[in-house]
Formats: structure tokens, C-alpha cells, sequence
């Protein structure tokens, strides 16, 4: 272990002790502030609640939007049952961003589970433009069960989410993308077996997904090293609030600008754009400031002996090689099904109480 990955996790655990505030920018900790809150006393139902980033769910909800994933993946794909637990809901997508995943995920997801799914593109509505979003989020609240939106900026979610009377769901914004984290998880779990008891590397830039990657791992206990090339660190807010979480659940937690110190004997190695939508103009300074942060077989030489890669989609030749990316340990594609379990579990227990079948999976290695 080098001395830069040994300091972080003294640096977490001394973290522990200091006081813990709200770290997060001030958008992101205004979320609905009356009914859905949780209590300090363990899980409650998830009924009603908002899924705008996994900073508002405790390690335990999390761990059971996975049980829950992993339960109708069993039943439904595995065992061909038929269940229809949301027959008559409905979702209202608004899209401001395309997508290929998070549409078909949504929308496939929402079918299966007996429920329809109604799809808003940028031609559709335009999110505060031809009408406020205080409007838009009223109108959509009396004809369907459940909004998920794809969003430019967090403040947007945040205000659907403060005035809808239905659960809203992120289904990206510029700062978090809880649906990713999920479904990465999922993957992970199904790979491995369990959660807890490996080490993560993210290399890339400290964008939205990183922030999702940062407070699960932070929320369940897992080590994360992450590279970013100078100036393209995640935000320093989440970074501090992670430091202080991944005290509490003694878990090691480094930054770094070096891709071969992060990926240092990692079980997995994670990336996603370098360019994300609406930084085009940045494009050929993005690609010169991150050279040397392509994922390659020689960079993997310091990984650990089984490592996994997993990447978002869509992948761009530069982000990483055809070696690495087609390579049987490349989970890529399962994970980006397991999009679709992930949204469903969470659509489905913000609009009902759902117990799975299956028996709950163990997601501390040895547990």
C-alpha cells in the first residue's frame, strides 16, 4: 500500500472524529424538507421518498434498493414469473439530455412492472421555458405516480422535487447520477459476491458519476482511490463530506493525479467521458489534459490479479482501449442492463412497500 493511500486512511479515520455537517452545495440540501425525511432509527419505508442522490438514503436503504434489484432480476429474467406490482402507475420522463440506457431502462422497467411510462423530450417541454418548473411539476403530479428527469443542472431536480406532490427520480443532473452508482453495484455484487471488502479506482474526470461513486462507496464502507489530472478534481464540498463518512465506516478513501498509484491492486477500475454533454467547446483541451488517463492493459499491470472494468457507455476510443473494453472482464454490459433492475427496484418501492422473496444476499466479504 503507498504512503499517500496509507495517510488517506488515517486522514478518514481521524475524520470520524470531528463534527459532521451538511457538505454538499446548497442545492443539493434542500430536497423536499418536510415529508420525506428519515430518522436516525434504522430503514423505514421508502414510500413517497425522492431518489435525487445517495446522500438521502441510509447504507441500509441502499443495500436494500439492491436486494430488491437482485430479487426481481431472479423472478422475472430467471424464473419467467409474471408479476405486475405496478399495474395502472405511470411515470413521466422529462429529458432534457438523450439517452440510450436511461430511457430504455425507464421505460422497459415501468412496462414490466405492470406501469406506463411517458417520455418528454426537448421538444416536448422545455424544463422553466414555455412554463415554470413550479407549474410543470404540478401538472405532472396529477397525471402520473412518479417523475423521473434527466437534467443539465441540480437546482432543476431539487425545485421538481419541492413541488411535485409525487415521488421524483434523478435520472442524471450535471453534479450527481445515483442510477449509475446502482447499477454498478448491482454488478459488482453479482461479480464478486459481495460489496464491502474491495477496492474501487476511478480514473477520469471528477464529474457527476464520480460524485454518485464517492458517497455510495463512502455509504457502504468501500475503498476508493480515485485520479483526476489537476484542476478536474471532484467537488471539494462532496470530497470533504466523503473524507468524513468513510471515517465513520473505516473505509480507505484517495485522491490522487497519478492513474497507476489509484489502480494500485484494485479489484475494479471505473471511467466514463472525458467530454460530457455541453462541455464540446472544451473538447481538444479536455483530450490534452488527460493524456495518459486512458485505461490500457500496461496501466492494468498494477491492478489486481482479477480485476474488472466497468464503464457507463457511451465509450469513446481515448477513455479507453479496445484491449481493456472487449476484454471478458469487462462488465460494461452487464451493467448496463442491470439499469434496468436498478430503476425498477426504485420505482418501485418509492411508490410501495415491496418484501423480496429472495433470501437477503451478504454484502460484506466473509460476512
Amino acid at each position: 500500500m503507498s504512503c499517500s493511500i496509507r495517510m488517506a486512511s488515517v486522514y478518514c479515520r481521524l475524520a470520524a472524529r470531528l463534527p459532521c455537517r451538511s457538505l454538499l452545495p446548497a442545492s443539493s440540501t434542500q430536497i423536499n424538507p418536510s415529508s420525506r425525511k428519515y430518522s436516525s432509527e434504522g430503514p423505514k419505508s421508502l414510500v413517497g421518498r425522492d431518489f435525487l442522490t445517495l446522500k438521502d438514503f441510509q447504507a441500509e436503504e441502499i443495500r436494500q434498493l439492491l436486494w430488491t434489484a437482485k430479487d426481481l432480476k431472479k423472478r422475472m429474467k430467471e424464473d419467467k414469473e409474471v408479476i405486475r406490482p405496478l399495474l395502472g402507475k405511470s411515470v413521466s420522463m422529462i429529458f432534457q439530455k438523450r439517452s440510450t440506457r436511461t430511457r430504455l431502462s425507464t421505460e422497459m422497467g415501468m412496462a414490466m412492472l405492470g406501469g406506463h411510462a411517458a417520455f418528454l423530450g426537448p421538444d416536448d417541454i422545455h424544463l422553466g421555458v414555455n412554463e415554470s418548473i413550479k407549474d410543470s411539476a404540478r401538472v405532472m403530479s396529477g397525471m402520473s405516480d412518479l417523475i423521473l428527469a434527466r437534467v443539465y443542472g441540480q437546482e432543476d431536480l431539487d425545485n421538481l422535487a419541492m413541488e411535485a406532490s409525487v415521488p421524483v427520480v434523478s435520472g442524471l443532473s450535471d453534479m450527481f447520477h445515483p442510477l449509475q452508482t446502482l447499477a454498478d453495484f448491482l454488478t459488482l455484487h453479482e461479480h464478486f459476491g459481495y460489496l464491502r471488502g474491495m477496492k474501487i479506482a476511478w480514473v477520469g474526470d471528477g464529474n457527476n458519476i464520480t460524485h454518485s461513486l464517492m458517497i455510495g462507496c463512502s455509504k457502504l464502507g468501500i475503498d476508493l482511490s480515485i485520479a483526476t489530472p489537476k484542476g478536474y478534481e471532484p467537488d471539494p464540498k462532496i470530497t470533504e463530506y466523503v473524507i468524513k463518512l468513510c471515517g465513520k465506516r473505516k473505509s480507505d478513501f484517495n485522491m490522487t493525479t497519478d492513474p497507476l498509484e489509484a489502480v494500485y491492486r484494485a479489484d475494479v477500475i471505473v471511467t466514463d467521458t472525458w467530454v460530457s454533454m455541453g462541455q464540446e467547446e472544451e473538447k481538444q483541451k479536455r483530450l490534452k489534459d488527460f493524456a495518459g488517463y486512458q485505461i490500457t492493459r500496461k496501466m492494468l499491470k498494477e491492478a489486481g490479479a482479477n480485476w474488472v472494468f466497468l464503464h457507463c457507455l457511451p465509450r469513446k476510443q481515448e477513455e479507453v482501449d479496445d484491449d481493456v473494453f472487449y476484454d471478458p472482464n469487462s462488465l460494461v454490459w452487464q451493467a448496463a442492463e442491470n439499469r434496468k433492475w436498478t430503476v425498477m427496484a426504485v420505482m418501485l418501492h418509492l411508490l410501495q412497500d415491496y418484501n423480496p422473496s429472495t433470501p437477503r444476499p451478504k454484502f460484506i466479504r466473509g460476512e
